[in-house]
């Protein structure tokens, strides 16, 4: 290899690092490091919000969302290992490559300094350096061979230094390149402990579902209460609705504004209109009803999670959190209800112009009708059950519609 060309070799080397595939690694990297904080986040809430529920000895619904959630957790963790073992595996190829292709080029070097120092043999002594200098047939032949002579041994110098940093960066890809594979064994380590923690976790889902179905009754009769409690909510936010659109109506007639044309619509002001569009341009953005807590059932109609052949139909979703853990305002608004429904206990209804944020299954409430409040206002604590499970029902509604609220807070 040329000296050129191995000047080219260590430039390229140097800006490796600066490419935009390392650059795209390296985020992934802190992606995934992100990712294995978070997951252990939602596993330390899971783990904190299971041991309430086992409060009582008695299986609960409670009890076996927490054991789903930390399922869900944990397949997470496995595959962000699974993730870092493809960036390790993509590191090893290039450091391999690397190290092959440093090989050989310093086989290359020693190859071409092996001739060098042979061609030097023949002319070692001075005597033959003499001779090969004053056999020169003119004056400038004897300059040029005098030149050729000195470059002759610059150049042994300068291969000798070129072989020493190709040597020196063929150990240090070497050292990198076991660090590497070091880190994939304990990482296929602890893919291994996850796999069987995750089997550990699924025996005791399968255990809880056993225990529970033994509580068929009582089940079949706390579905029954459920589904009337959420009819009677239904009915109520419905009301309210109505009444709001009926009102807004009205002010607007008074106030000599035009009023909506459609039924369904609410009227706006002004303002607001404004409130209710920058509650829609925050879709997927919007804080979260608890500061923690995990999704236990989700919206929409669901097998349930014991009974077979039972629906249960969610227009909201269920947000299990921590004991004690306050209900607050997810962006700002008015409070138009204040009410209690058996079976969902107090409940809170916030108006963003023409969506609506409802918060039921509330022990306490800290808000007023009429009230404006902010985001992450508290309004009121989330109530427990007997059997220790903290739960809070949390609905958004556009004037007459309800939406899935997961597509409106902001992914954990």
């Amino acid at each position: 290899m040329k000296p050129f060309h191995i000047f080219l070799f260590f430039i390229s080397l140097l800006l490796l690092p600066f490419t935009g595939v390392a650059q795209s690694k390296t985020k992934s990297k802190a992606q995934l490091e992100k990712e294995k904080k978070e997951n252990l986040r939602r596993i330390q809430e899971a783990n904190r919000v299971l041991q309430q529920t086992k409060v009582k000895k008695e299986a609960s619904l409670g009890q076996l969302n927490a054991i789903k959630e930390k399922i869900t957790v944990q397949k997470e963790v496995i595959g962000t290992i699974s993730k870092e073992i493809k960036y390790i595996e993509s590191d090893v190829k290039e450091n391999e490559g690397i190290v092959n292709a440093l090989q050989h080029d310093l086989e290359q070097l020693k190859a071409e300094y092996a001739r060098m120092v042979y061609a030097a043999s023949k002319t070692a002594n001075s005597y033959n350096k003499l001779m090969f200098l004053f056999a020169a047939e003119s004056f400038n032949q004897f300059v040029r061979r005098m030149r050729y002579l000195q470059q002759y041994s610059e150049a042994r110098k300068k291969q000798v230094e070129q072989i020493s940093k190709v040597q020196a960066a063929l150990n240090g890809h070497l050292t990198i390149l076991e660090a590497k594979r070091r880190e994939k064994q304990g990482l296929l380590s602890k893919q291994l402990v996850e796999n069987k923690n995750l089997l550990t976790l699924k025996t005791q889902q399968d255990n809880m579902v056993q225990q529970l179905s033994k509580q068929e009754e009582s089940l079949k009769k706390e579905v029954a209460q459920r589904q009337q409690a959420v009819k009677k909510l239904d009915n109520l936010i419905a009301d309210m609705v109505r009444e709001e659109m009926a009102r807004a109506a009205r002010a607007a007639r008074e106030e000599g504004r035009k009023a909506s044309g459609s039924p369904n619509k609410i009227t706006l002001t002004p303002e607001a209109a404004l409130i209710s569009s920058n509650f829609s341009g925050n879709k997927g953005r919007l804080a979260w009803p608890v500061s923690r807590g995990f999704i236990s059932q989700r919206f929409g109609r669901h097998n349930h999670p014991v009974l077979k052949g039972v629906v249960v139909e969610n227009r909201g979703i269920d947000i299990q959190t921590a004991n004690g853990e306050n209900a607050r305002a997810i962006f700002e608004g008015k409070v138009v209800t204040v009410a209690s429904v058996p079976g969902m206990n107090n409940i809170v209804m916030i108006q963003h112009g023409e969506f609506f944020t409802v918060y039921a299954k509330l022990k306490s409430v800290s808000v007023s009708e009429g009230q404006n409040v902010k985001p992450n206002d508290p309004i009121g604590s989330v109530f427990t059950d007997a059997n220790g499970t903290t739960e809070l029902q949390f609905q958004i509604w556009k004037n007459s519609e309800t939406l899935n609220p997961e597509g409106w807070i902001r992914a954990k």
